[in-house]
């Protein structure tokens, strides 16, 4: 994708997200988001069919990024140009929590919440299956793997939520403690 391809994909999804922000994903028009981001319908339909194809590529793009650099122990993007990478990947994503990434906080707690809080977990499902449960597992429990993958991740998106709601009062580090805490006896 050529740099003119980067910033028109970029412009429709910081309309897609602001528009999010404000109402229901089911009360947005295509037409609205054309509007926002200031591009053509033509353009619009050349890299998206439908809408819920950019609701998914939102998606993939936001937890894809967060997912893949936790998953990368070396990444050193902006967010450690001042404090060391931490050792958790949990600590990690609630790192990028923090920070906001890509207005995550608006999408997880507006009035969408429950569309990006599935993508979220799907995407948190294979994070928490290749880091945690192929590697870290007690052989001797009788727990199917899928059960567990899908506890821990949806744990960890409740607990998210309740950090967001509190206004966010406990540090990345000490809400990882809490959660490593709480799993670590099951992996």
């Amino acid at each position: 994708m050529d740099r003119r391809q980067q910033k028109t994909r970029a412009a429709i999804f910081s309309a897609f997200s602001a528009l999010l922000a404000e109402k229901s994903y089911g009360k947005i028009t295509v037409q609205e988001i054309i509007d926002a981001a200031n591009v053509g319908r033509t353009t619009f339909y050349a890299h998206f069919e439908t809408k819920d194809d950019l609701l998914k590529a939102l998606c993939e793009e936001l937890f894809g990024h967060i997912i893949s650099s936790a998953m990368d122990c070396s990444h050193t993007h902006g967010l450690y140009s001042d404090r060391n990478v931490p050792e958790s990947v949990f600590c990690h994503l609630l790192q990028h929590l923090q920070e906001n990434d890509y207005n995550i906080l608006g999408l997880l707690s507006g009035e969408s919440s429950g569309l990006f809080l599935r993508y979220f977990k799907d995407s948190l499902n294979e994070l928490i299956q290749t880091q945690f449960v192929n590697q870290n597992r007690k052989h001797n429990m009788d727990i199917p793997q899928d059960f567990l993958v899908n506890h821990i991740s949806g744990s960890f998106v409740e607990m998210a939520l309740w950090w967001i709601k509190g206004r966010m009062k406990q540090t990345p580090e000490e809400l990882d403690k809490y959660f490593r805490a709480v799993i670590e006896p099951v992996l």
